[in-house]
C-alpha cells in the first residue's frame, strides 16, 4: 500500500470518529431538554385534570346554600 493511502484511511478513521463524538454530544445534550419537557406536560395535565375536578364539583350544587320558597297560594 503507498502511503497516501494510509493517510487517508486515518483521516477517514479520525472524521468517523470526530462525528460519532459530535452525535454523542448532540444527543446527551438534547436530553435534558426533553426530559423537562415531558415533565413540564405531566404538571400541565395534572393541573388541568384537578381544575376540572373542582369546577364538576362547584357546579353539582353541594357546596350551595339550600333556598326556601314559599308556598304558591293554590
Amino acid at each position: 500500500m503507498s502511503p497516501l493511502s494510509d493517510k487517508q484511511q486515518q483521516a477517514a478513521a479520525f472524521n468517523t470518529d470526530k462525528s460519532v463524538l459530535a452525535t454523542e454530544l448532540l444527543l446527551s445534550l438534547a436530553a435534558g431538554p426533553m426530559l423537562l419537557g415531558i415533565l413540564s406536560t405531566q404538571a400541565v395535565f395534572s393541573w388541568l385534570q384537578e381544575t376540572g375536578i373542582n369546577s364538576e364539583e362547584l357546579f353539582r350544587g353541594e357546596r350551595l346554600p339550600i333556598l326556601h320558597f314559599p308556598d304558591s297560594p293554590s
